[in-house]
């Protein structure tokens, strides 16, 4: 296990290639505020150094809210988004600190949509990025890295990619919504009923429940 002082990077901060990302972002974009202490136990909990865009978002944020909080970036966790990386992973991912998982959850969205560095269990792409998409119920790779990923959700076209998922009036629903709720469709979204999202129901439930209602799926 590294100390917090070996982790912490003060000559290449990778929090600085982050920023010049969010210097040119394209898309809507919140940083949340940090917990020191959550922030140095998230860190300690990761292992990862700082001088990594991960390290660095889970060290100097609280999490990222992108597009008015459609899509959740993990953090250390903050008020409006109450999860820190690895707390969030504990028991889902894995359940022994230090121990490794066969993914890691990085991120998600408003439908229920989870984000995941593939460690072997959800395909032949190690260290990449995979999509659990709520329409499919199947893990697809994005076919990058999770610094690519991060750029893309600042600079991407996400709008190309949640382009059917988006009903009329979503962003003011989406901008009440706490980062640790997620809508739940009727009918579901893999269903042909529910491929309209203008003409489904949806109703919001804690991300928690929904994960586990997911899990025996993912």
């Amino acid at each position: 296990m590294k100390t917090l002082k070996e982790l912490i990077n003060k000559k290449e901060p990778g929090w600085d290639l982050v920023k010049g990302w969010m210097k040119s972002a394209k898309n809507n974009f919140e940083i949340l505020p940090r917990n020191p202490k959550k922030a140095d136990e998230e860190l300690l909990r990761v292992q990862i150094s700082t001088k990594s865009p991960m390290g660095a978002i889970i060290f100097e944020t609280g999490g990222i809210l992108i597009d008015k909080g459609w899509l959740r970036i993990l953090g250390s966790g903050s008020h409006k988004l109450n999860r820190g990386m690895m707390e969030w992973n504990k028991n889902k991912t894995y359940v022994h600190e230090g121990e490794k998982g066969g993914f890691l959850l990085i991120a998600d969205d408003i439908l229920g949509g989870y984000f995941a560095i593939n460690a072997g269990e959800l395909g032949d792409e190690i260290g990449k990025i995979y999509y659990f998409a709520p329409d499919t119920l199947k893990w697809e790779s994005l076919g990058c890295g999770y610094s690519d990923f991060v750029n893309w959700s600042l600079n991407g076209d996400i709008a190309l990619f949640y382009k059917t998922f988006k009903w009329n009036g979503w962003e003011k629903e989406v901008q009440e919504v706490d980062g640790n709720q997620v809508f739940s469709f009727f009918p579901n979204l893999w269903t042909k009923e529910g491929k309209d999202l203008n003409q489904v129901s949806r109703k919001l439930i804690s991300v928690e429940e929904h994960f586990n209602l997911t899990r025996d799926l993912l």
